[in-house]
């Protein structure tokens, strides 16, 4: 069962029409539609992204309000929480057409484009920090992963950059230091990343495979039992560093528990 959440600061009835003519293309997805009506508080809106995620439930929305809708993106991004603004593009694209008409919202086409230049800005930012790159700019980031090896730094820095997180991650390699800039930055902002030597080992020998084996201990789970000791190391070292076991879990689900201790911190 699918949950879906509409939030109108009207009826929902725009949103719920346009949400079942959708639907029409999923015969057997199994849906459950809450609808939000008359949304026009700071609190509504903190309580449907709240729900959300207590339902694991994506939102469509209807918000006229620069405010509402700024707030509903915002929240939701913190939570990672999918939203669905079947209002916004539309408005703006009307506001940027009559440009030279009297407008009531004259921060609707700001509002909307800050958030797609900020997923912008955050894509290009991860990409350029990636893998260790531009060490000396990591105290611009939102959010630092660290890591051996295949423990996702990679894509959960782009999953979490699609949401509009400056993301950076820095490779941790068996006997080599963590540079020390990292000595400086808020701890809140820095994730260690861990899963369990057997199941690295496993997943390296697909790569070991695929390589001809020519990656030389990369997969044996002695290196990689003593690789994850090593960066342990440097996480009881930093015990304000949050340590997140990502064995067995959907890049969604650890992106999810990042965030949760980041919003908690």
């Amino acid at each position: 069962m699918y949950y879906i959440i509409v939030a109108s600061d009207g009826t929902g009835r725009t949103a719920q029409q346009a949400l079942d003519a959708a639907l029409t293309q999923f015969e057997d997805t199994h849906v459950e539609i809450i609808i939000k009506s008359s949304v026009r508080s700071r609190l509504q809106v903190l309580e449907i992204v709240e729900e959300a995620l207590q339902k694991k439930a994506f939102i469509v929305h209807t918000l006229v309000s620069d405010e509402m809708r700024s707030l509903m993106l915002n929240t939701a991004r913190r939570l990672n929480v999918e939203t669905i603004d079947l209002m916004g593009p539309f408005l703006m694209r009307l506001t940027h057409r009559f440009a030279n008409a009297p407008s009531e919202k004259p921060g609707l086409f700001h509002e909307v484009n800050k958030d797609y230049f900020r997923r912008i800005e955050a894509m290009e930012y991860t990409f350029r920090h990636d893998d260790g790159q531009r060490m000396h700019e990591l105290d611009k980031a939102d959010i630092i992963l660290l890591g051996v090896s295949r423990t996702f730094k990679t894509p959960l820095s782009i999953y979490l950059a699609t949401k509009g997180w400056l993301v950076a991650n820095v490779p941790i390699i068996l006997d080599m230091e963590l540079p020390d800039i990292l000595n400086d930055i808020d701890p809140h902002k820095v994730f260690g990343l861990t899963t369990y030597p057997s199941v690295l080992a496993k997943l390296r020998r697909s790569r070991h495979e695929h390589l001809g084996g020519l990656t030389g201990d990369y997969a044996v789970e002695a290196f990689v039992t003593r690789e994850i000791r090593y960066a342990h190391s440097f996480y009881q070292r930093h015990p304000k560093w949050a340590v997140v076991n990502v064995t067995s879990k959907a890049i969604e689900e650890i992106a999810s528990e990042i965030l949760s201790i980041y919003n908690s911190s």
